[in-house]
């Protein structure tokens, strides 16, 4: 039965109506019990509105849910708040230029939104064998790095939505040591850039490696005082096993990948099923669990963590290997690749004056190459590609259309967070409405990249 409240109801109004009228002025409960209404109908149902600015909703998402008592019985998500036009600004900047663009869509995995795009520009370029080795294992380091950080920015606000607020402040210390290295190696915390068509943007700072060695020695510590504090802790058992529930079948389904994937039971990780960057030569294990529910989805993430740590080992000691002079980190196909050592100048904004000198001092044609790169761009033979790679949230792929030109056609992202929004009113109809918290943290969406 359908339950209204209006400011002042008349006669002629409660018979225009649909079910019973309420006045919210209130003084009519004696007229209520005469009527013998005190006891409500067991399908009486209230409209709730949880968002946009909710704080449990991983950004501005708007969940419509219908309650009867404290069942969700209906479970709606209404997104489009945070659209920035991302996709379609790209089409107005060159290829370069579009990663400054497509790195701020899932601004909590930034650098998995660069990669997906550049390897789908670098086979439409048919460069995807030219890319330097030294640039593919920098490539795996700072993805491997930005896969912890997007899970802490999953697992930690999780406790505290739960309100286990020490949890989110230990997930958060873990962070800011992978962002500190982001700072270090990119010049940003976030919103990066870094990874370019043809290569990255530079090589390592000076104690670049040593600094990843020693967060290196301080993570695992960390991640196991946060397991101790979490893992079999009562009280987030409580409030995740059972809840949730999404099993293989209903993600098949509904396009359902990544770590809700994998807490089905199904180690399907591209990095591994469709390897790229040379992620078949790196030694780690896809993490599954059995569970179908939000403590499982959990498990995945903290666990995929640590076998991170075990990538970015790897790529530390690739790169001390290789640690020659002059290795490039860009295509040396000077039609193509930006320059990729650059320096700054004293005052920390502009070039340094070897930099500017180098570019100076080059030939006249060289220096109008330069010129021309930069401000048009390269061109892109016509035709259109699609690569996806395993980001934290599931299957992230880029499809890219290109004229020829210099700038995109059409780029779109197959964001793994749009499409995991499809599940909400499976994992959340039927359960309690505390319970859409964790559903929602399960989902671990970011609103950036649904709505882009």
């Amino acid at each position: 039965m359908t339950t209204r409240v209006t400011p002042g109801a008349t006669e002629a109004d409660e018979e225009a109506a649909e079910g019973r009228v309420y006045n919210v002025a209130g003084q009519d409960w004696d007229q209520v019990v005469t009527a013998g209404d005190t006891d409500r109908s067991e399908n009486e149902q209230i409209v709730v509105n949880m968002g946009p600015q909710h704080p449990s909703t991983h950004g501005v998402l708007r969940l419509i849910l219908t309650l009867e008592g404290e069942t969700v019985a209906e479970a709606r998500a209404s997104i489009g708040y945070l659209h920035t036009g991302i996709e379609k600004n790209m089409e107005y900047r060159t290829w370069t230029q579009g990663t400054t663009f497509i790195t701020r869509a899932d601004y909590l995995m930034p650098l998995h939104n660069e990669t997906a795009y550049c390897l789908a520009v670098e086979r439409l370029l048919g460069i995807e064998d030219k890319v330097p080795e030294r640039a593919q294992i920098i490539r795996v380091l700072m993805l491997e790095l930005n896969r912890i950080s997007s899970h802490l920015g999953g697992v930690g606000p999780f406790g505290m939505e739960l309100g286990a607020t020490t949890i989110f402040l230990q997930g958060t210390r873990l962070r800011e040591n992978v962002l500190d290295l982001f700072e270090l190696i990119t010049g940003l915390r976030m919103n990066h850039a870094f990874i370019r068509p043809g290569g990255v943007a530079q090589d390592m700072p000076p104690g670049g490696l040593e600094a990843i060695r020693d967060f290196l020695r301080k993570a695992p510590p960390m991640v196991h005082d946060f397991r101790a504090l979490v893992d079999a802790n009562p009280v987030f058992r409580a409030r995740t096993q059972g809840i949730a529930y999404l099993d293989l079948q209903g993600c098949m389904a509904l396009g359902v990948t990544g770590p809700m994937l994998r807490a089905t039971g199904l180690p399907w990780d591209l990095r591994k099923s469709q390897p790229y960057l040379g992620y078949e030569t790196y030694d780690f294990d896809v993490q599954t669990t059995g569970t179908c529910d939000t403590y499982g989805r959990y498990l995945i993430r903290i666990n995929e963590i640590e076998e991170s740590l075990k990538i970015v080992a790897q790529c530390v000691e690739r790169l001390a290997d290789r640690d020659v002079p002059n290795d490039p980190v860009m295509i040396q196909d000077a039609k193509i690749g930006w320059p990729a050592r650059l320096s700054l100048g004293p005052d920390g904004m502009g070039p340094s004056p070897e930099h500017i000198a180098h570019i100076m001092g080059q030939s006249m044609e060289a220096l109008i190459h330069h010129f021309k790169l930069v401000t048009e761009g390269f061109r892109v033979p016509a035709g259109q590609a699609y690569v996806p790679v395993e980001s934290p949230k599931g299957e992230l792929g880029c499809h890219v259309v290109s004229d020829g030109g210099t700038r995109p056609y059409r780029a779109h992202l197959r964001d793994p967070s749009f499409h995991h929004m499809q599940a909400v009113s499976v994992l959340c109809e039927g359960g309690n409405l505390a319970d859409v918290i964790p559903a929602i943290a399960s989902i671990d969406p970011v609103m950036g990249g649904v709505d882009r």
